[in-house]
């Protein structure tokens, strides 16, 4: 079989509990962009919220699905446990200290991999990273008024996946998914995709030995991206036959999907770059409105009434 590499990251996708809380957090602390505001498709009685840059580009996204009643989920083995966001080489002091000043919970900088990292959480818990990368040129999102352009959140980073074993996580990256090895601090092994740039890296965090619990402040899956649906069709067809569980290619609207699991238990998505978001809304206009896919969209009174309304303050330059 023709092996198909991954081009990067995709997004993340994560368990929130309150999504006001979400909303005024990830906008207005960290400063990303509101890029869409849907519903799980799956469920759609919640929220599906989008961030990430001005126009939602592949690798900067993260999202979350906001479940009120959902309790307190549980790090562990067989579950991505840290994302981490790029931001310019010199700015992580500035994060650091803004981070105080919001009194939120964020350690001090350390150095790992070679990186300096600021760890924090978000209100449900959720370990992200920001981690100083001087070598990543995207510009991020500058529409938030006390974020200066040069301290913006760039996009994604990296994901850590924590495994009880390095093995055989690690050979379904490198033998399926075509990522490389390109580095190793302690137990911590780095593996890389499309030349191992911010935004296409893949952390395993081996010896883990209590299973984690998929619930609030957790992450639920980890997208890669396919450029096309040629390329995801390929790649579902390879995973099929090396007798991968995978699913069928999903209409996610934005993108088109696949899923499967690795080894250690984590959800893995593989998603085309387009259509993208402003399939249904002008660029200017993005993540301020609930946005229905067609086939929910005859539903949608019945939709909107369950869902608290949002209030938004995302400003537009």
């Amino acid at each position: 079989m023709t092996q198909v590499n991954p081009h990067g990251l995709h997004h993340v996708t994560a368990i929130a509990t309150d999504p006001q809380s979400n909303v005024d957090f990830y906008t207005r602390a960290l400063g990303l962009r509101l890029v869409k505001q849907t519903v799980n498709f799956d469920a759609p009685d919640t929220y599906h919220l989008y961030y990430g840059d001005e126009q939602g580009s592949p690798a900067s996204l993260l999202t979350f699905f906001p479940w009120p009643d959902v309790p307190r989920g549980r790090q562990g083995a067989g579950m991505t446990t840290a994302t981490a966001f790029s931001v310019p080489g010199s700015s992580l002091g500035w994060w650091h200290e803004r981070f105080q000043k919001l009194g939120m919970d964020a350690d001090q900088p350390v150095s790992r991999d070679e990186e300096d990292v600021l760890t924090f959480r978000d209100p449900d818990g959720m370990v992200i990273d920001l981690v100083a990368s001087a070598g990543d040129q995207r510009s991020g999102w500058d529409g938030v008024a006390d974020i200066p352009a040069e301290h913006a959140v760039r996009g994604l980073h990296a994901v850590t996946l924590s495994e009880r074993q390095l093995d055989p996580s690690a050979a379904m990256l490198t033998e399926l998914l075509g990522m490389s090895v390109t580095g190793e601090d302690g137990d911590r092994a780095r593996f890389g995709m499309a030349g191992g740039s911010s935004g296409a890296l893949v952390d395993v965090l081996p010896g883990v030995r209590d299973r984690g619990l998929q619930a609030g402040g957790t992450v639920h899956h980890v997208a890669f991206r396919a450029p096309d649906l040629t390329t995801m069709t390929t790649w579902q067809q390879e995973l099929l036959g090396r007798g991968v569980a995978v699913t069928k290619i999903l209409d996610r609207q934005y993108f088109k999907s696949i899923y499967f699991r690795e080894p250690g238990g984590v959800l893995f998505e593989i998603a085309t770059d387009a259509p993208g978001f402003s399939v249904d809304e002008p660029l200017l206009e993005l993540g301020r409105h609930l946005k229905l896919p067609p086939w929910l969209e005859p539903n949608r009174e019945q939709i909107a009434a369950a869902l608290p309304q949002l209030q938004l303050d995302v400003d537009v330059p």
